[in-house]
């Protein structure tokens, strides 16, 4: 249970969907109501999917690029607090690598569900990276394993939720209110992402 709720928190705070709900209501202001809740629901697996992905697969592709865990979590923890500097800062749109040329283009595109929402503002190298790294850490039991799938489907299923409500939370919260809720998370990815690079220099001097 430890392992649930550590994963979940640092991956609820590293895709921060509370911080995509403002763009989500930009991209679907047009859309009907079930068209909304479809982009959602596909955003929400298509999110899934992708961190499954990277958890069970992505040390094969460090071993491909030879590329160590050590490597692998200093870039990581990098990347993680950059977002949440972004994060806290307020720029969500530049934090999610999302420029103007790309916004334009994706204005126009019927199924926004799986890009830019579920990668790469949702499932980016912030949240990739972490994964892989956990999984490094915490694969000897069948127990770890079933408890960090648990955590990134409740953090799937959540995702959904949030977006489906969206509208409403935008319109309850209003602009301050998200952007004040983001740059909390902001501060606490940015600590997750301090703390890896931590542990993974102090890996490194232990090594020595």
């Amino acid at each position: 249970m430890e392992i649930f709720i550590f994963l979940f928190a640092a991956l609820f705070s590293v895709l921060n969907p509370i911080g995509t709900v403002p763009i989500f209501v930009g991209l679907t202001q047009d859309y009907t109501k079930k068209e909304r809740a479809r982009v959602a629901i596909w955003t929400g697996f298509n999110v899934f999917v992708i961190l499954i992905i990277s958890f069970f697969l992505g040390q094969y592709v460090l071993q491909f690029f030879g590329i160590t865990i050590t490597a692998l979590r200093i870039a990581g923890g990098i990347i993680i607090a950059s977002s949440g500097f972004g994060l806290l800062n307020g720029n969500f749109s530049k934090n999610k690598g999302i420029n103007k040329k790309v916004q334009e283009d994706i204005e126009n595109r019927n199924d926004i569900a799986l890009t830019p929402l579920a990668m790469p503002m949702l499932a980016g190298p912030g949240s990739i990276s972490l994964l892989i790294a956990y999984y490094q850490e915490h694969h000897e039991t069948t127990a770890d394993i079933a408890f960090s799938c648990l955590a990134i489907l409740v953090v799937s299923i959540l995702i959904y939720i949030i977006l489906h409500s969206a509208h409403y939370l935008a319109k309850y919260l209003g602009a301050s209110g998200i952007v004040a809720i983001s740059r909390i998370v902001g501060f606490l990815t940015i600590a997750i992402g301090i703390q890896y690079i931590i542990s993974s220099v102090l890996s490194i001097i232990r090594g020595i």
